[in-house]
């Protein structure tokens, strides 16, 4: 087995693809004699299918990472896609040899050397990156340590807590395990600690920024076995600008545009209907299309949803106390032509024995019109009055009833009844911006310190 790994090498070494992509030119013959001494001494014998020291324990293998770019942060799909280069040591006793120098070994014949089953758990898709040959580095020191390079880019889950969405702060993950080795086969460790991780301190993203990172040396424990785990943990925070230009100015506008109706005059039934159902519209469609970026997951209620829904309450109350106002003031307006009918009726009535008496003290109450005729009174006798004096004292008693019955009736009436509507617009002008400024008080304290 050994002679024929032997004599492969020999030939990949002696025919590259460089002789298959050009026929035509000769690159002559190679022969033992030409080869690399080291070269053929470490692969006599040699056998990729078993780890290093086999039957003598487990295999450490460290770990760096560079992060070359993370080029998408999906909120709907949970994930995000980096591009990463991989390095994993590790010390191979069938490989060492004299001399204090390393030899690189031609990437495609990684084939012919043990390497460790690295994968990532959490990741959807990836590839290795083959422009022009694949990317991969192999060199193997004096010693017998192997440095075995790749770049690789993965689309790897992340589970995002959007509640505090866009002043949200996610904390994402990549994880390195090994396949088929469990711990008594294999030990991973990060070679230089949070050190081990380069690249993330100068990344730039569009959305985000790199707050903090750590790294964590744990186990993944399966159905077959306990595995050797790494863990690269980094928390990315939202750059909050874009959306505070994007959607929160447009939305405050909204509000304080729908503020002008106050000082538009009642009587200006267009003006101020149309101004109050346009903001309406508009932030309904600002409202959907805030939402077409997000995950549709019922779980989340974003803090972007919760001013949003606030700007709307503001700007449908807006419509709504002009509906409040517009009707006291038809109200209004009903009665004073009640009272001018009224003084209408008495002053026809001067010349003819009879005049009208307002009994309501309020102008929203019942006006009730007694006619006393210039007729004289006739006196009863003592026996009427004795007969009738007991249906006189039922009818008083239920006179009572129906008068304190009517009496509650107008109380609570004049509960809901203003004597100006104009002074509606006048107390909006100060009630709605106050309790504006208020709740943005209370909404960025909660979603920015708490």
């Amino acid at each position: 087995m050994s002679v024929r790994l032997h004599k492969l090498l020999i030939l990949c070494l002696s025919f590259t693809q460089g002789g298959c992509m050009y026929p035509n030119h000769h690159w002559g013959e190679w022969n033992d004699s030409q080869l690399l001494p080291t070269i053929q001494k470490l692969m006599k014998g040699y056998n990729r299918y078993l780890r290093p020291n086999f039957n003598e324990g487990p295999v450490e293998i460290g770990m760096s990472l560079d992060i070359a770019s993370i080029d998408a942060i999906s909120e709907i799909n949970m994930d995000y896609t980096a591009t990463i280069f991989l390095r994993q040591r590790w010390r191979d006793s069938r490989l060492v040899f004299p001399g204090n120098e390393s030899v690189s070994v031609d990437g495609r014949l990684v084939s012919l050397l043990w390497i460790p089953d690295t994968f990532i758990p959490d990741s959807k898709r990836s590839f290795l990156h083959d422009v022009t040959v694949e990317n991969r580095l192999i060199r193997i020191f004096s010693n017998g340590t192997v440095l075995y390079a790749l770049r690789i880019t993965a689309t790897i889950a992340c589970n995002m807590d959007l509640t505090k969405y866009p002043m949200d702060r996610q904390v994402c993950t990549l994880q390195l395990e090994s396949w088929g080795y469990n711990l008594q086969d294999v030990v991973f460790y990060w070679t230089r600690g949070n050190d081990s991780v380069k690249g993330l301190d100068t990344l730039r993203l569009a959305q985000y920024s790199v707050e903090t990172y750590y790294t964590t040396v744990s186990e993944a424990v399966y159905e077959t076995g306990q595995y050797p785990k790494l863990v690269l943990h980094f928390a990315l925070r939202r750059n909050v600008l874009f959306f505070i230009l994007e959607t929160y100015v447009p939305s405050i506008l909204l509000v304080v545009l729908s503020w002008v109706s106050f000082w538009i005059s009642q009587s200006s039934v267009p003006a101020r209907t149309c101004i109050g159902v346009t903001t309406v519209l508009t932030m309904t469609t600002l409202m959907m299309g805030a939402r077409t970026s997000l995950p549709n997951a019922n779980c989340f209620i974003k803090a972007i949803d919760v001013y949003l829904g606030i700007c709307f309450t503001f700007i449908f109350g807006a419509l709504l106390e002009y509906a409040c106002a517009h009707f006291y003031t038809m109200q209004n307006q009903t009665i004073e032509d009640l009272h001018r009918e009224l003084l209408r009726d008495f002053n026809e009535s001067n010349g003819n024995g009879s005049f009208p008496i307002v009994t309501s003290t309020n102008p929203n109450q019942s006006m009730e019109i007694v006619s006393t005729a210039e007729e004289p009174m006739e006196q009863s006798s003592n026996t009427d009055i004795r007969n009738n004096a007991g249906s006189k004292e039922k009818i008083s008693g239920q006179g009572c009833g129906l008068s304190s019955l009517k009496d509650a009736s107008r109380r609570a009436a004049s509960v809901f009844t203003v004597e100006n509507p104009h002074n509606i617009d006048r107390h909006a002008r100060t009630v709605f911006p106050t309790a504006f400024l208020f709740v943005n008080i209370l909404y960025w304290l909660y979603y920015l310190f708490l």
